[in-house]
Parts: structure tokens; sequence; C-alpha cells
């Protein structure tokens, strides 16, 4: 008995959770609908799935109506092929029993009997209008729309993408949520194409059902005349009454479900459900006073009924009374303020949000405030999307999200671009011109309003647009003003990249790289090199414009020499003798050329025999006047070479590389500093000039 009732138990448990598997419980459903196309089933069990397949119907079309957007019922589709199946094996459950029985159970008779009056005639033209219904009206309808409306959502994908990025580089949302609106739009996308096959079923399931109409009607009547030796009128009357009972019980629901399809790809996003939209609608621009009026004086036109035009106008004029009260009342909710919101910060969660700045902030005065609309020609959003792409691939940094706000403060023509809260830069642009920059071949000046180029402080004009193509044809180069911002901002980027990369960017591009070359992080970091260490080689990198984006290779390179120094500047120079090819592809030219200046040989004996170590960084020990007089040959030496046309670069032994470059950086940032070690095979070095030991002279 006890080894019974632990069966029993374990049957149970079992049976429990296979039902907890929803997975499980659709297979079986599944199951169920191809068993009923081909075991006889009795009248009761019919019955029962006639009632099913109604109340399924009903709740579908209910659901439908409660939904705020098509995608909270993203699974109709699979519900509407579903469906479809219950209605065929119903229907093929029912047929066998009207041919084999001459009865097909209590509900499939009420409908061939009570709604029809027993009139296989009437019947018959019911059914078919409601098939016409279904097939020409509703389900061609919703089949159309939904058509169209995948092809509008596959073409206008473009467009809300680049809305996505749009808000995300204008700090409106984070990356999770710009994930979340770009997985929405894919799965709209996906819905209506869906719903525009889905649509099929419907319209394949109303063509069946006419034509198992037609079969078992005349099955029917062969049966009944030929097997069971009825006449024509009894046949007919049996037969055919049966079927028509059995059609209207199952295409019923069928065009509950094709109007419910209906209502999904005809409904727009909104915040509400279908009845409260639409009502409220109405209430909005009174169509349901208008509408009482109008049928009320309808009483009046002689020959028609006085009650029923009476009886409407009544009630939809209560309904204009009920539908302005709670518009009444809902604009009362709204202009309430909130009782609980509170106007200043009050918890610490709150104060931190203020104390949080930004890595990358523009500010614009509200002149400049169409340049970030979506609608305009040329869109700051869009453009700084396409900056952070530039970065990423010019330096192998991710720029963090650009968050662009407007400022009363500023000037209505003004910007000003901050990173990490402090101002770093500003400037005032004129919306309604163009910049003309000179060339060194200009021919004849321009007429205009001048200023200075701000990323490179260059001599520019503000010129009108008609005045373009003259600026053009004499050799300036015109820009958008939208385009002076974006260079601005790109040239800051560049400069301020070490500060913009930090812990949380570098241990992000960690991630990455332990997904893809895990032996690459692997036994570094935080073995050998802490986070910290890490950032600041990227950091000493960046500051000198060399990109981060192997960072496979660099940690790799780490590797080797974190064993023996764990200072950030001797292995940033390692790192810079692996990426020698890198190097030198930024500054060598189209023939391969490397055009530098050297340092004198006296004054390369002098600096490597000063070399000290001071404050944990490799420097020079020499007096201010020499190095005075370094930084004056430097500079005349980088004039000569930019009026060649050439990048200033200098070339030195690699145990000088760093300290000249710490010498010189503060009066010379744009000098470029490299290694002998840092030119690549296959690169030639072409001298333009030298830094003379002054001290001799």
């Amino acid at each position: 008995m006890a080894t019974a009732t632990g069966s029993s138990s374990a049957i149970v448990n079992s049976l429990t959770k296979l039902l907890r598997s929803k997975d499980m419980v659709m297979a079986f459903g599944i199951v169920i609908l191809v068993i009923l196309l081909i075991v006889p089933l009795p009248s009761f069990l019919v019955d029962l799935l006639l009632t099913l397949n109604i109340a399924v119907a009903v709740g579908i079309l209910l659901l439908t109506m409660y939904i705020k957007e098509p995608l909270e019922f993203s699974t109709f589709p699979t519900v509407l092929l579903l469906m479809t199946l219950l209605r065929l094996g119903i229907n093929i459950s029912v047929s066998r029993l009207i041919l084999l029985d001459g009865s097909a159970g209590k509900i499939v008779d009420t409908f061939g009997n009570l709604m029809v009056g027993g009139n296989y005639v009437v019947g018959f033209v019911i059914f078919l209008m409601l098939m016409i219904i279904q097939f020409m009206v509703i389900n061609s309808g919703a089949g159309r729309v939904a058509e169209v409306a995948a092809r509008f959502t596959l073409d206008a994908m473009p467009g809300k993408q680049l809305a996505i990025d749009a808000d995300l580089n204008a700090g409106l949302i984070d990356e999770n949520e710009s994930r979340r609106r770009r997985k929405t739009v894919e799965n709209e996308a996906d819905f209506y194409g869906a719903m525009d096959g889905a649509s099929k079923f419907v319209r394949g399931d109303a063509i069946a059902s006419i034509i198992i109409m037609l079969i078992n009607a005349l099955g029917g009547i062969v049966i009944g005349m030929l097997q069971k030796q009825m006449d024509v009128t009894t046949a007919l009357s049996t037969y055919v009454l049966l079927t028509i009972g059995s059609g209207l019980a199952i295409q019923i629901p069928a065009l509950l479900v094709s109007s419910a399809a209906g209502l999904i790809v005809t409904r727009s996003t909104s915040e509400t459900s279908l009845g409260t939209e639409l009502f409220g609608q109405l209430g909005k621009f009174n169509v349901l006073t208008v509408a009482a009026v109008i049928v009320g004086l309808m009483m009046l036109i002689p020959g028609l009924p006085k009650v029923p035009f009476a009886l409407v106008s009544v009630g939809l004029g209560v309904a204009a009374y009920f539908a302005q009260k709670l518009k009444s009342e809902e604009e009362k909710v709204m202009l309430k303020p909130p009782e609980s919101a509170p106007t200043e910060p009050e918890t610490p969660e709150q104060m931190l949000e203020m104390v949080m700045v930004d890595p990358i902030e523009i500010e614009i005065g509200y002149s400049l405030i169409p340049l970030i609309d979506d609608q305009a020609q040329e869109n700051l959003l869009r453009r700084i999307t396409g900056i952070r792409r530039q970065i990423m691939s010019e330096l192998g940094l991710i720029l963090p999200v650009v968050r662009i706000r407007d400022n009363l403060r500023l000037q209505p023509n003004e910007y000003r671009i901050k990173i990490r809260g402090q101002e770093i830069a500003n400037y005032q642009i004129m919306l309604d011109h163009l910049m003309a920059i000179p060339s060194e071949s200009v021919e004849g000046d321009m007429p205009g309003i001048t200023t200075s180029e701000p990323a490179f402080s260059l001599p520019a004009k503000w010129i009108s647009e008609n005045d373009r193509h003259q600026a053009e044809m004499r050799g300036y180069t015109v820009v958008t003003p939208i385009s002076v911002i974006c260079t601005h901002l790109t040239e800051l980027v560049r400069a301020h990249a070490p500060e913009l990369l930090s812990r949380q960017v570098v241990q992000e591009m960690l991630n990455q790289i332990r997904q893809k070359s895990p032996a690459s992080v692997e036994g570094v970091v935080p073995e050998l090199l802490s986070l910290g260490d890490l950032q600041n080689v990227l950091r000493n990198l960046l500051h000198e414009r060399v990109p981060i984006r192997d960072l496979s290779g660099i940690l790799e390179v780490l590797a080797v020499n974190a064993q023996i120094t764990r200072d950030p500047n001797v292995l940033s120079e390692v790192v810079r003798q692996s990426m020698a090819v890198t190097i030198s592809n930024q500054y060598r030219d189209n023939t391969f050329t490397l055009h530098v200046m050297t340092l004198a040989p006296s004054l390369e004996n002098l600096l490597r025999n000063s070399l000290a170590n001071s404050e944990n960084r490799m420097g020079f020990q020499i007096d201010a006047k020499l190095a005075q007089r370094i930084l004056v040959s430097t500079g005349e030496q980088m004039e000569s070479m930019a009026k060649q046309g050439f990048l200033p670069v200098l070339i030195c032994p690699r145990e000088l590389r760093f300290a000249f470059r710490h010498l010189i950086e503060q009066s010379f940032p744009s000098l470029v500093v490299l290694a002998f070690s840092e030119v690549s095979q296959g690169t030639r070095v072409k001298a333009h000039g030298m830094i003379n030991n002054l001290e001799n002279q």
C-alpha cells in the first residue's frame, strides 16, 4: 500500500513539473491539435472544443483592445497559426461526426436550428455573408495594412537607428536604453513581417471552411440518400443544416480572431488602452455631442420613425456628457502638481547625481539649438556619432557619450566644450554664414567678417552663402558652422584623449579581449600589472597620439617586460618600440619617406651625459639658459619644416626620446619626437634640419 502511494505521489510530482515547463505545455498542446486531425472524438469533446474555441477568440479580441502597442502582443502571428490549426482540427472532427452519426453535439445543433430557424437556405446565406465579411473585408484589409506596415517599418529602420544614436550622443539615453530601443525596432519589423504572412493563414482557413462545408453538404446528401435511404428533402434538412451549424459555430470565432488581427495591425503606439483612447478622442473633439444633435434633428424628417432616433440621440447625449466629465477630471489631474515630487535633492543618491560630471559636455546658446534638431539637414548629434567612430578607428579610444545641453547664460551663438566638468574651449559661430579659410595659394581677398578658426587658430573669415563659389575659386577652404564645431571637438578630443580613458573604459576593453583572446590577459592583469598601471601605460601612449587599438599586442609586450619593471613610463617606451610600423605609418608620406630634424652630435652627447632619474621620471639635469637655447633652436627648426610643408618630427636616440619629449612638451606640444628604433623597415628617413649645440656658439 505504501509503495502504491509513493508511486502515485511520484506521478503527481512528475506531472506538476511537466506542467510548470511552459515549453512542454506548448508542445503537448500542439500534439493535441495534430491528434484532432486523426483521432475520432465523441460529441461531448467536440462541444468542449467548440466552447474553448469561442472563449479563446473572445479573449484574443479583448486582449488586442487592452494592449497599448502591437509589440505587447508580439506572439499574435504564432497564436493566429495555432488558432487556425485548432479550427481545422475541430472542422474535421465535426465533419466526421456529421457524416458518420448524422449528429455533431448540442452546440452545432443549436447553431443549425435556433440561430437560423432550422432553415438551411437561410443558414447557407448567413454563412456565406460571414465568409464574405471575413475573407473580403476584414482579412483582406488587415493583410494589406500588415504588408504596408512591414514595408514602411523596414524603410524607416535606418532613420530610427540614427535617431537612437542621436539620443545616445546627446546623453538623453544610456547604452542599455539604446540597445533596448534597437531591439524594439527590430522586433517591430519582425512583427509586421510575421503579421503579413500570418494573414495568409486566415485567408486559407476561410477558403478551406467553404470547401469543407460544400464537401460535407454533398457527402451528407450522398450518405443520406444512398446509405440511409433518405429522400432528398430529409437529407438536405439533416446534413446541410448540421453542416451550416458547424460552419457558423467554427467561423464566428474565426471572425473574432480576424477582427483582432485587424485591430492589432491598425493600432499605433499609445499610452492607454483602445477604449480609453477612443472615447478620450471622441470627447476631445465633441463628436458625440454633434452626433446626438444631428440624430435628434433627423426625427423631424417626415416618414422616419421617431422612437429609434430619439433613443439613439439620448444615448449619444448621455455618452457625450460622461466623456466630457471624464475629460475634465483628466485635465485636473494633469494640471495638479505632484505633491510628493521634491524640488531639491534630498536623499544622498539624488545629491550624488548632482556631483557626477560628464566626461565630455557641449553647452550651446539658444541660437544653436536648431543644430540638434532631428529634422535639420545638418545634425550635430549625427556628426558626433561619426566623430566617435573616427576616434575609435584612429586611436582605439572608446569615446564616452557626448552630452549636449543648452545654456541661456551663454551668448546666443556661443558654444562651450567641457571635459570632466571643466571648460577647455569656447567659440562663437555665425549660424547663417560659412567659414572661409585661406590656403597658401589664395588669390585675392574675400569680403567678410575676420575671425580665427578655433581648432588650429588659422586666420579665417565668415562669408555669406552667396560668396561660397567665389571663395572656393580663389583657393579658400569653405566649411559650414557645424563642421567648425565638429573639427574643434575632434582636435580637443585628440589632445585630451588620456583624460578620457577612464578605468571603466579600460576594464571594458579588457573584458572584450578576454572573450576573444583570453591568453593575452591571463597572468598580466592583475597578476603583473594593476588596472591602474595599465591605464597609465595606455594614457602615456595616447598622450603622444599612439593608437591603442591593438590592446592584445600591447598586453603581450607588457607580459614580458612587467616582470622587470612596473614603471608606466618605461613600459610605455617598450611598447612604442614594438609599434614601429604603426608609428612610422602615421608620419611618413606616400613615398614611404619620413621627413625629420635631428639633434646635433655635440648636443646629443651633452644631453646623454646629463640624463638623470628625478621624481621617478627620466630627465636632463641642465641649467635654465641651456634649456632655453634648446627650445629656441627647436622652434626655429619646426618653423623651417612647416614652411617646407612637412609635419615637424624630431628623431633621436632611444634613451633620449622620453626625456627630450618631457623637456619640450610644454612649449611645443605638437612636436612629434621619435626614436631611431621606432622607424620601421622600408621607411626612408630624410633630415631637413638640426638642433645645434648652441652652448658652443
